[in-house]
Protein backbone atom coordinates (compact mmCIF):
# COMPACT_ATOMS: atom_id res chain seq x y z
CA UNK A 1 0.00 0.00 0.00
CA UNK A 2 1.19 3.56 -0.91
CA UNK A 3 2.18 5.81 2.24
CA UNK A 4 0.97 9.41 -0.31
CA UNK A 5 -0.77 11.06 2.09
CA UNK A 6 -4.43 11.36 1.68
CA UNK A 7 -5.64 14.77 0.47
CA UNK A 8 -9.46 15.34 0.54
CA UNK A 9 -11.03 18.07 -1.89
CA UNK A 10 -14.55 19.91 -1.93
CA UNK A 11 -15.58 20.92 -5.55
CA UNK A 12 -17.23 23.94 -5.41
CA UNK A 13 -19.53 25.63 -8.22
CA UNK A 14 -17.71 29.15 -9.01
CA UNK A 15 -21.76 30.60 -9.11
CA UNK A 16 -20.17 34.37 -7.75
CA UNK A 17 -17.04 35.42 -6.03
CA UNK A 18 -19.43 35.99 -2.38
CA UNK A 19 -20.82 32.26 -3.65
CA UNK A 20 -17.04 30.86 -3.16
CA UNK A 21 -16.75 33.38 -0.50
CA UNK A 22 -19.50 31.99 1.35
CA UNK A 23 -18.77 27.84 0.94
CA UNK A 24 -15.02 28.76 1.94
CA UNK A 25 -16.45 29.36 5.19
CA UNK A 26 -17.87 26.40 5.90
CA UNK A 27 -15.70 24.10 4.41
CA UNK A 28 -13.03 26.14 6.93
CA UNK A 29 -15.91 25.90 9.87
CA UNK A 30 -17.16 21.89 9.76
CA UNK A 31 -15.03 20.21 7.38
CA UNK A 32 -11.55 20.36 9.34
CA UNK A 33 -10.07 17.09 7.06
CA UNK A 34 -10.31 19.19 3.62
CA UNK A 35 -7.54 20.43 2.29
CA UNK A 36 -8.43 21.22 -1.16
CA UNK A 37 -10.61 22.75 -3.16
CA UNK A 38 -11.07 22.41 -6.96
CA UNK A 39 -13.24 24.15 -8.66
CA UNK A 40 -14.71 23.58 -12.16
CA UNK A 41 -14.92 26.23 -15.42
CA UNK A 42 -18.54 26.13 -16.04
CA UNK A 43 -19.73 29.06 -19.01
CA UNK A 44 -22.77 30.08 -17.61
CA UNK A 45 -21.07 32.00 -14.71
CA UNK A 46 -18.80 34.99 -15.08
CA UNK A 47 -16.08 33.69 -12.69
CA UNK A 48 -13.87 31.45 -14.24
CA UNK A 49 -11.87 28.78 -12.40
CA UNK A 50 -8.56 29.82 -11.94
CA UNK A 51 -10.19 33.14 -11.22
CA UNK A 52 -12.21 31.62 -8.39
CA UNK A 53 -9.26 29.91 -6.87
CA UNK A 54 -7.47 32.56 -5.97
CA UNK A 55 -10.66 33.96 -4.37
CA UNK A 56 -11.03 30.49 -2.49
CA UNK A 57 -7.59 30.93 -0.83
CA UNK A 58 -8.15 34.67 0.19
CA UNK A 59 -11.28 33.32 1.61
CA UNK A 60 -10.09 31.10 4.34
CA UNK A 61 -7.47 29.16 5.73
CA UNK A 62 -7.58 25.99 7.52
CA UNK A 63 -7.70 25.43 11.28
CA UNK A 64 -3.87 25.14 11.32
CA UNK A 65 -3.70 28.48 9.60
CA UNK A 66 -2.33 26.63 6.19
CA UNK A 67 -3.72 27.60 3.06
CA UNK A 68 -6.13 25.64 1.09
CA UNK A 69 -4.32 23.92 -2.20
CA UNK A 70 -6.44 24.77 -4.65
CA UNK A 71 -6.84 23.19 -8.16
CA UNK A 72 -8.54 24.81 -11.40
CA UNK A 73 -10.23 22.82 -14.09
CA UNK A 74 -9.23 23.90 -17.58
CA UNK A 75 -11.85 23.09 -20.55
CA UNK A 76 -9.80 22.41 -23.78
CA UNK A 77 -11.86 23.27 -26.02
CA UNK A 78 -11.64 27.24 -24.26
CA UNK A 79 -8.12 27.79 -24.74
CA UNK A 80 -7.19 29.60 -28.04
CA UNK A 81 -4.14 27.97 -29.49
CA UNK A 82 -2.48 31.56 -30.71
CA UNK A 83 -3.09 33.06 -27.35
CA UNK A 84 -1.65 33.37 -24.49
CA UNK A 85 -2.24 30.64 -21.83
CA UNK A 86 -5.27 33.04 -19.56
CA UNK A 87 -4.66 31.10 -16.25
CA UNK A 88 -1.02 30.64 -16.86
CA UNK A 89 -0.45 33.22 -13.46
CA UNK A 90 -2.97 31.76 -11.40
CA UNK A 91 -1.40 27.79 -12.13
CA UNK A 92 1.88 28.77 -11.13
CA UNK A 93 0.63 29.89 -8.19
CA UNK A 94 -1.75 26.89 -7.29
CA UNK A 95 1.01 24.62 -9.01
CA UNK A 96 -1.56 22.27 -10.33
CA UNK A 97 -4.10 22.04 -12.51
CA UNK A 98 -7.05 19.85 -14.47
CA UNK A 99 -7.99 20.13 -17.70
CA UNK A 100 -10.83 18.42 -19.02
CA UNK A 101 -12.78 18.54 -22.58
CA UNK A 102 -15.63 19.76 -20.82
CA UNK A 103 -19.85 19.80 -21.70
CA UNK A 104 -20.66 21.18 -25.14
CA UNK A 105 -20.73 24.84 -25.02
CA UNK A 106 -23.35 26.74 -26.19
CA UNK A 107 -21.49 27.04 -29.62
CA UNK A 108 -23.38 30.68 -30.88
CA UNK A 109 -22.46 32.78 -27.31
CA UNK A 110 -19.05 30.94 -27.06
CA UNK A 111 -15.65 31.10 -28.69
CA UNK A 112 -14.42 27.35 -29.27
CA UNK A 113 -11.15 26.04 -30.57
CA UNK A 114 -10.03 23.02 -32.77
CA UNK A 115 -7.92 21.87 -30.07
CA UNK A 116 -8.75 18.63 -27.51
CA UNK A 117 -7.29 17.83 -23.77
CA UNK A 118 -4.53 16.29 -25.45
CA UNK A 119 -3.42 19.41 -27.09
CA UNK A 120 -3.42 21.56 -24.32
CA UNK A 121 -2.06 19.16 -21.77
CA UNK A 122 1.01 19.09 -24.14
CA UNK A 123 1.21 22.93 -24.28
CA UNK A 124 0.36 23.61 -20.37
CA UNK A 125 3.48 21.12 -19.98
CA UNK A 126 5.68 22.86 -22.88
CA UNK A 127 4.72 25.96 -20.95
CA UNK A 128 4.52 25.69 -17.57
CA UNK A 129 6.76 22.68 -16.61
CA UNK A 130 6.75 23.30 -13.04
CA UNK A 131 2.62 22.88 -12.71
CA UNK A 132 1.21 19.33 -11.79
CA UNK A 133 -1.16 18.56 -14.69
CA UNK A 134 -4.40 16.13 -13.97
CA UNK A 135 -6.42 14.67 -16.86
CA UNK A 136 -9.95 13.20 -16.64
CA UNK A 137 -11.03 9.91 -16.41
CA UNK A 138 -14.74 8.78 -17.63
CA UNK A 139 -15.31 5.34 -16.56
CA UNK A 140 -19.07 5.64 -17.95
CA UNK A 141 -18.81 6.85 -21.59
CA UNK A 142 -16.60 4.36 -23.67
CA UNK A 143 -15.32 0.86 -23.32
CA UNK A 144 -12.63 0.19 -20.74
CA UNK A 145 -9.77 -0.08 -23.30
CA UNK A 146 -10.92 2.63 -25.29
CA UNK A 147 -10.97 5.23 -22.54
CA UNK A 148 -7.45 4.17 -21.25
CA UNK A 149 -5.85 4.32 -24.72
CA UNK A 150 -7.19 7.80 -24.45
CA UNK A 151 -6.06 8.41 -20.89
CA UNK A 152 -2.36 7.00 -22.33
CA UNK A 153 -2.55 9.80 -24.70
CA UNK A 154 -2.56 12.04 -22.34
CA UNK A 155 -0.13 11.06 -19.53
CA UNK A 156 2.27 10.77 -22.79
CA UNK A 157 1.18 14.34 -23.05
CA UNK A 158 2.91 15.06 -19.58
CA UNK A 159 -0.08 14.83 -17.69
CA UNK A 160 0.62 12.83 -14.19
CA UNK A 161 -2.08 12.30 -12.47
CA UNK A 162 -6.41 11.69 -12.99
CA UNK A 163 -9.72 13.24 -11.70
CA UNK A 164 -12.36 10.60 -12.34
CA UNK A 165 -15.67 11.16 -13.09
CA UNK A 166 -17.96 10.43 -10.09
CA UNK A 167 -18.49 6.89 -9.11
CA UNK A 168 -21.56 5.24 -7.76
CA UNK A 169 -19.99 2.00 -7.03
CA UNK A 170 -16.85 0.88 -5.31
CA UNK A 171 -16.90 -2.20 -7.61
CA UNK A 172 -16.53 -0.33 -10.50
CA UNK A 173 -13.81 1.61 -8.61
CA UNK A 174 -12.05 -1.60 -7.56
CA UNK A 175 -12.14 -2.37 -11.75
CA UNK A 176 -10.86 0.62 -12.44
CA UNK A 177 -7.84 0.84 -9.61
CA UNK A 178 -6.83 -2.39 -10.96
CA UNK A 179 -6.04 -1.23 -14.59
CA UNK A 180 -4.81 2.13 -13.61
CA UNK A 181 -0.86 2.82 -13.42
CA UNK A 182 1.00 2.60 -10.25
CA UNK A 183 2.86 5.82 -10.52
CA UNK A 184 0.13 8.70 -11.47
CA UNK A 185 -1.73 10.20 -9.00
CA UNK A 186 -5.74 9.64 -8.78
CA UNK A 187 -8.52 11.65 -7.62
CA UNK A 188 -11.73 9.62 -6.91
CA UNK A 189 -14.87 11.59 -7.12
CA UNK A 190 -18.03 11.37 -6.09
CA UNK A 191 -21.45 13.50 -6.05
CA UNK A 192 -24.76 14.03 -4.83
CA UNK A 193 -27.62 12.56 -6.38
CA UNK A 194 -30.36 12.98 -4.76
CA UNK A 195 -33.37 13.31 -6.80
CA UNK A 196 -34.96 11.37 -9.96
CA UNK A 197 -34.06 14.13 -12.38
CA UNK A 198 -30.87 14.14 -11.70
CA UNK A 199 -30.20 10.68 -11.95
CA UNK A 200 -31.90 11.13 -15.43
CA UNK A 201 -29.43 13.26 -16.16
CA UNK A 202 -26.62 11.08 -15.13
CA UNK A 203 -28.38 8.11 -16.94
CA UNK A 204 -28.47 10.51 -19.99
CA UNK A 205 -25.60 12.83 -20.45
CA UNK A 206 -22.86 10.53 -18.52
CA UNK A 207 -24.12 6.96 -19.59
CA UNK A 208 -23.96 6.41 -15.56
CA UNK A 209 -25.55 2.81 -14.71
CA UNK A 210 -26.60 3.38 -11.32
CA UNK A 211 -26.01 0.18 -8.57
CA UNK A 212 -28.58 -1.84 -7.12
CA UNK A 213 -29.34 -0.56 -3.94
CA UNK A 214 -28.50 2.83 -5.45
CA UNK A 215 -30.19 5.45 -2.95
CA UNK A 216 -31.13 9.02 -3.73
CA UNK A 217 -31.66 9.66 -0.12
CA UNK A 218 -28.98 11.67 1.80
CA UNK A 219 -28.01 8.90 4.47
CA UNK A 220 -27.32 6.69 0.97
CA UNK A 221 -25.07 9.97 -0.60
CA UNK A 222 -23.12 10.82 2.95
CA UNK A 223 -22.53 6.83 3.07
CA UNK A 224 -21.10 6.87 0.12
CA UNK A 225 -18.84 9.77 0.35
CA UNK A 226 -17.65 7.87 3.01
CA UNK A 227 -17.08 4.93 1.23
CA UNK A 228 -15.21 6.88 -1.35
CA UNK A 229 -12.59 8.50 0.82
CA UNK A 230 -11.46 4.84 2.66
CA UNK A 231 -11.19 3.35 -0.66
CA UNK A 232 -8.60 6.42 -1.39
CA UNK A 233 -6.90 6.23 1.54
CA UNK A 234 -6.31 2.40 1.60
CA UNK A 235 -4.58 3.08 -1.71
CA UNK A 236 -2.58 6.34 -0.69
CA UNK A 237 -4.54 7.98 -3.31
CA UNK A 238 -7.05 11.15 -2.99
CA UNK A 239 -10.31 11.65 -2.87
CA UNK A 240 -12.69 14.73 -3.74
CA UNK A 241 -16.90 15.08 -3.15
CA UNK A 242 -19.13 17.66 -5.17
CA UNK A 243 -22.17 18.73 -3.28
CA UNK A 244 -25.44 18.87 -5.96
CA UNK A 245 -28.13 20.73 -5.34
CA UNK A 246 -27.05 20.39 -1.58
CA UNK A 247 -25.02 22.48 0.48
CA UNK A 248 -21.35 21.55 1.59
CA UNK A 249 -22.73 20.88 4.89
CA UNK A 250 -25.47 19.13 4.53
CA UNK A 251 -23.71 16.54 2.04
CA UNK A 252 -20.66 16.07 4.06
CA UNK A 253 -20.79 17.62 7.15
CA UNK A 254 -20.07 14.30 9.96
CA UNK A 255 -18.47 12.44 7.08
CA UNK A 256 -15.12 14.24 6.91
Amino acid sequence: MSTTQTRISVELVPRSAESVRSEMGQVATRLPVVDTINIPDLLKFDLRSWQATEVAREAATRGDGRAYRTIPHIRAADVDPDAPLPMADEARRTGELLVVSGDDADYFHSATYPVDAVDVIRRVRAELPDVTIYAGLDPYRQAMTTEMRYLDRKLAAGASGIFTQPFFDTHLMAAWAAVLPRDIQVWWGATSVTTSGAMGYWRRRNRVVFPDGFDSGMPWQRDFARRVVDFARERGHHAYLMPVRASVVDYLDGVL
